[in-house]
């Protein structure tokens, strides 16, 4: 992406021009490559450098038009521009979106310098390598139909006709295994796993191996398994997917369109069990590539979202903050409809009462726990979920835990509300692992409706 400050200029100078006083644009740049291999052959090499900015501008009666463009020279601009502020005349008269009051705070942030990019065939070769290795694990591991390996570059800029002006750049590297077994007379299994880092170099790709190998090896013994109720421990993974798919609770712009599990005057509400907390964190130190400003150019921080059981907060953008009399923070992205997502999860134990319910807390473990249910990883999210009615039934894989032995669970379906998931968590672990959505630690369900075979 050309010099920002030169964006910035050309941009005032062709709304001055134009005659446009109130402007805002937010773009970015995602410089992308990644490989794919196949029985030791490069399957698929992809690579992508994707830019675009999205304008925004007002017109006198405060009205707004909004308009996307990749073009970002002086042409570009003020084409975009120009189309904005014939759209403005279009927009909605009622809660017509600002900007943020924060966009021009100072962000005390650490300039992050970006990795330099590996060539792709050292990407293709380290890939073959893991490959390699995977399905040497065991004679059982026939193939890794699922894997990339794969590094990015991000920059992204927001500024406005106030003086904001933002800039952050980052990398990425990123593996994915997910390997597959065939044995006579028996069912296909499979399980995946994933490793992020800054660059190549530190990318814990024998690490994402051995996780995948070893999950793999877990599910050759299966067994059925009866149906009925029983306590369940959510992997960090299936806690923060069942967490997304539910996360209207928390997210403002739902809670506006009343599309959302929560009211506006939940905050202060007990919704959890009070061993929970649950923060949206943008800039925990395990988030990498954490993104310090949102669409809006507001600086992103910590949210506490569950605080010890109780609904402390939601996720807002510069515009639902303003309708329901709270701060922004930071989990706006700009466009048409500014919409609200979460960042980054951090899930941990809100320090243990000495009594839950009355009952002595004690630390579980799956040593010494019996038929107890490890969930895994859900399936068919976008299928199995009722978001507005917070009720879900999702296959998953998994295994039956007795004393620290575990057999796999053929297959499986668990069913629930999430309203009182949250309610009936008897135990939330200490020890917490980094999953594409955030950090989170194992988590104890008192008990669950499982449908088996």
């Amino acid at each position: 992406m050309s010099n920002i400050q030169e964006i910035a200029t050309y941009a005032q100078q062709n709304a001055a021009k134009l005659g446009i006083q109130k402007f805002d644009i937010y773009g970015s740049t995602v410089d992308d490559t990644s490989v794919q291999v196949d029985q030791g052959e490069p399957k698929q090499v992809k690579a992508s450098n994707r830019s675009g900015v999205t304008v925004r501008v007002w017109n006198e009666e405060n009205t707004m038009g909004v308009t996307s463009t990749t073009d970002v020279d002086p042409k570009g601009l003020e084409l975009a521009l120009q189309t904005a502020y014939e759209a403005s005349f279009f927009g909605v008269k009622e809660n017509v979106p600002d900007f943020s009051a924060e966009a021009t705070i100072p962000i005390d942030k650490t300039t992050k310098n970006k990795a330099p990019q590996a060539p792709v065939s050292e990407l293709i070769e380290r890939l073959l390598v893991a490959e390699k290795e995977l399905l040497a694990a065991h004679p059982a591991i026939k193939g890794v139909p699922y894997n990339s390996l794969a590094q990015r570059d991000i920059d992204r800029f927001y500024l406005n006709s106030e003086g904001a002006l933002r800039t952050e750049s980052h990398s990425l590297a990123s593996v994915y295994l997910y390997s597959k077994t065939e044995e006579e007379g028996k069912k296909p299994r499979s399980a995946g796993a994933y490793r992020i880092k800054e660059n190549l170099a530190d990318l814990d790709i024998a690490g994402c191996v051995k996780e995948t190998a070893d999950k793999t090896i877990s599910h050759l013994n299966y067994e059925k398994i009866k149906t009925g109720k029983y306590p369940v421990v959510f992997s960090p993974e299936a806690f923060l997917s069942l967490l997304g798919a539910f996360s209207n609770l928390f997210n403002a712009q739902s809670i506006l369109d009343n599309q959302s599990l929560s009211k506006a005057d939940d905050i202060g509400k007990e919704i959890a069990s009070p061993l929970l907390s649950v923060y949206d964190d943008a800039l925990h130190p395990a988030n990498i590539g954490a993104e310090s400003f949102d669409g809006e150019g507001t600086p992103t921080r910590q949210v506490k979202l569950i605080e010890k059981g109780v609904l402390t907060s939601f996720l807002h953008s510069a515009g639902t903050a303003k309708r329901l009399n709270a701060q922004p923070t930071g989990n706006a992205s700009i466009g048409a409809k500014v919409s609200v997502g979460p960042n980054f999860y951090h899930v941990f134990a809100a320090g243990t009462p000495d009594s839950l319910h009355g009952i002595p807390m004690q630390e579980l473990s799956l040593e010494t726990a019996e038929n107890v249910i490890l969930i895994d990883d859900l399936q068919a999210l976008h299928a199995g979920v009722k978001a507005l009615q917070g009720s879900f039934s999702l296959p998953f894989d998994g295994w039956l835990v007795n004393k620290g032995e575990k057999i796999s669970i053929e297959s499986a379906t668990v069913a629930g509300d999430f309203l009182e998931v949250l309610k009936s968590i008897v135990y939330v672990e200490k020890e917490a692992e980094l999953t594409p959505g955030g950090v989170c630690p194992r988590v104890w369900v008192s008990e669950l409706s499982i449908t088996g075979e």
